[in-house]
């Protein structure tokens, strides 16, 4: 079937027009005849049915050199219509073409503004993310200062500490001298009693003098007592001092320990900033860890000198009972 309506009478009709205007019927022709419409293959076919049957109901034998001209004339009309469609179908594919070609090109930059607008947002998002990458690399910096100066300050907590044992270890020795001392006394006195007590029949005026000098010498061992209690309260002085100083030295740790609680927050953050740093901030994690581990050991230490504290304020209070127990063996 012939496409956009044209059939054999539409061309038969513009076929006979053409002649009768004494022009030859080409495909062109008969085509500009019936409006520029149907296909050029169909009025070819047509057209030459048409002069087909015109051939066959032709009169009189014309002579042979009129049929080879006319033969000549249709074979080159008939070439020139078939070279026309032909061109005409290429002239169309090469249009066809022409237009994919266009609408490749217009794919293609529709893909290179594509390209082109999301290049430039990889752009800025590598532009973000080396902000960030600074910005994680500035926190990780600040952390490392703040690990030193905790690690530092450790050290230096520590080496107080020391110097506080130093200084408890002193007192314990002078408590002890002390006692030592008070159990001198108390058994050189009791050993004179026991003298005096033997004597005690056969030696009366001798026991008075020695009574006598017994007096005086248990003046001079109270005055020594009276000493003794004055470096107790010296002592226990000193002690309740060491025990400020160690309160303080608590808070200090516990300062301590919230820096470094706000050191490890430091470090928390800067490791959801960058993920590319996670593995120096667990390595920090666990130096703060070790840290907090230590503090943690110099707590006990303290609790250890508290505790140590207590007893020797304990042994003071005991210290502070001799007076008494001096006046009970005189009266004996």
């Amino acid at each position: 079937m012939a496409r956009g309506g044209i059939n054999k009478a539409l061309v038969q009709k513009a076929r006979q027009a053409i002649l009768a205007r004494g022009e030859h019927p080409s495909i062109d022709a008969v085509r500009v005849e019936m409006g520029n419409t149907g296909s050029k293959t169909t009025i070819h076919r047509y057209l030459k049915e048409l002069e087909e049957a015109d051939h066959g109901r032709g009169a009189a034998p014309a002579p042979l050199s009129d049929q080879l001209a006319n033969l000549v004339a249709q074979m080159a009309a008939q070439l020139q219509d078939e070279a026309r469609a032909a061109v005409a179908q290429e002239r169309e594919q090469l249009a066809q073409e022409r237009r994919g070609y266009h609408d490749r090109i217009h794919q293609l930059e529709i893909r290179n503004h594509q390209l082109e607008t999301s290049c430039a947002g990889l752009t800025e998002h590598l532009q973000v993310a080396q902000q960030g990458l600074q910005q994680g690399q500035q926190l990780r910096q600040l952390a490392e200062v703040e690990v030193a100066r905790l690690q530092q300050a450790e050290r230096d907590q520590e080496a107080r500490l020391q110097d506080r044992e130093g200084q408890i270890r002193s007192l314990e020795e002078k408590h002890q001298h002390a006692r030592d001392a008070l159990e001198h006394y108390r058994q050189a006195s009791k050993d004179q009693r026991e003298q005096d007590q033997r004597r005690h029949e056969t030696q009366v005026q001798q026991l008075q003098l020695e009574l006598r000098q017994l007096q005086q010498t248990l003046i001079i061992k109270q005055d020594e007592l009276t000493q003794l209690n004055r470096d107790n309260a010296r002592l226990l002085a000193e002690a309740r001092q060491q025990q400020k100083d160690v309160q303080a030295l608590e808070r200090q740790l516990e300062q301590n320990q919230r820096t470094l609680a706000d050191g490890q927050r430091t470090w928390a953050h800067a490791e959801q900033a960058n993920s590319a740093l996670r593995e120096r901030c667990d390595t920090l994690q666990g130096e703060v860890t070790r840290l907090s581990e230590a503090g943690a050991s110099q707590g006990q230490q303290v609790q250890g000198l508290q505790e140590r504290l207590v007893e020797a304020l304990t042994q003071l209070k005991l210290l502070g009972n001799p007076p008494g127990d001096a006046g009970s063996a005189n009266h004996t």
